[in-house]
């Protein structure tokens, strides 16, 4: 599973590299953080179609939105759903109900720094907490996690309360590839840059979209680090310092 990721680039930064026409005023608010959790706000990239002043739709637009991690279904009786959520098998997200319909018209990439797995110790070793890793490109380059993303309607909130839409997403994540699988079973998917555009078309149907949930991922190193990223009120640059395992 993707249960902790890193996400510290300056929004203009990933506006450049997404090549965004737009960042939400709420994303550019959003601060860093080097231990993104479960449930947390987070930023993703999305192509939507530019609402017009007349309340119509116009073309297509790519921007940087805010949404909550943890996806809550449309039909959902309420969002607590959301934090059991925050992953989806690629195996099954064509055909399980809580996210095939966002697999087929709302998908999203999540650009992240990097993010977290736990080793556990070896077998037969003396009783120990598990080793945290940060996983990352040796270049430093960002990543662009295959996500998906859903509106969730608060049925307790009038219709003119700004509040009364919930913006939530999951992250799809599929089998380690063997450098990883030491270290954690799953994986998230990270796309690369030439299938970002397909990944975001909603033009492009589930099928066409499932077929790039297989291609190649970016180049990870990973790095050891302290035991205080496992407490999600610690952050900041030193949870990603390398340290002994030992």
């Amino acid at each position: 599973m993707c249960g902790r990721y890193a996400s510290f680039r300056q929004a203009q930064d990933l506006a450049d590299t997404f090549a965004l026409e737009s960042v939400a005023d709420d994303v550019r608010l959003l601060p860093p953080s080097w231990n993104v959790a479960p449930t947390d706000g987070v930023r993703m990239v999305v192509e939507r179609p530019e609402r017009l002043a007349d309340g119509s739709q116009g073309a297509l637009e790519r921007s940087l939105r805010l949404a909550r991690w943890g996806l809550v279904p449309s039909w959902a009786k309420d969002p607590s759903i959301g934090s059991r959520m925050i992953n989806a098998r690629a195996e099954t997200v064509t055909t399980k109900p809580a996210f095939k319909r966002a697999m087929a018209v709302r998908r999203a990439l999540l650009p992240a720094d990097g993010y977290y797995e736990w080793q556990p110790p070896p077998e037969g070793a003396p009783r120990r907490t598990k080793q945290p890793f940060y996983l990352h490109p040796a270049d430093g380059s960002p990543l662009a996690m295959a996500g998906l993303y859903e509106f969730w309607k608060d049925p307790a909130k009038d219709d003119d309360d700004p509040d009364r839409w919930l913006v939530t997403t999951t992250v799809i994540t599929t089998t380690a590839v063997d450098a990883m699988g030491h270290i954690h079973d799953r994986q998230p998917i990270m796309l690369l840059p030439d299938a970002w555009d397909a990944w975001l078309d909603p033009a492009v149907d589930a099928e066409g979209a499932a077929r790039l949930l297989t291609t190649p991922a970016p180049e990870l190193q990973a790095t050891p680090v302290s035991t205080a990223v496992n407490a999600v009120r610690n952050d900041g640059p030193e949870l990603i310092r390398p340290v002994d395992p030992a």
